[in-house]
């Protein structure tokens, strides 16, 4: 995709390198990164590389290969983070925090606590955490 990218958008900030984000994925059609402010550790955002605002002004031929990008992230959450599955998430305009398309990928495990639409956040311990989280599901990507 390699679209433009809007100046002060934080997530374009983030994939064009000018703001630190824990990288999990940057291949020019998308990029995957840690949320800031996980639902659970390893809660990854999925991005399109270039600026799109929401689902519905994303090409149509991007579709396909952005959303292989979310599969791939969705495995290698499950796979690097030995969790049971994934939460698949995004939202359009409202409650979008962030007015740059992204989906959330969070790790789910049976019991976690999550119920409904009710998303309680969750903090790193340090900065060595975040990477080890980072590294470990970049790891499952290859």
């Amino acid at each position: 995709m390699n679209g433009p990218r809007v100046p002060g958008c934080l997530f374009c900030d983030i994939v064009a390198g000018d703001r630190r984000g824990h990288m999990v994925l940057s291949d020019g059609v998308a990029a995957a990164f840690l949320d800031t402010r996980p639902v659970f550790k390893g809660h990854v955002l999925v991005v399109p590389d270039g600026h799109v605002e929401t689902l519905p002004d994303l090409p149509p031929d991007a579709v396909g290969p952005f959303f292989a990008r979310v599969q791939a992230v969705a495995r290698a959450v499950e796979e690097g983070l030995e969790a049971a599955g994934t939460f698949v998430a995004m939202n359009n305009r409202v409650s979008q925090s962030v007015p740059h398309l992204h989906v959330h990928v969070v790790p789910r495990n049976r019991k976690d606590g999550l119920r409904g639409f009710f998303w309680p956040r969750t903090k790193y311990a340090d900065e060595a955490e975040i990477a080890d989280y980072a590294a470990r599901i970049k790891a499952a990507m290859s």
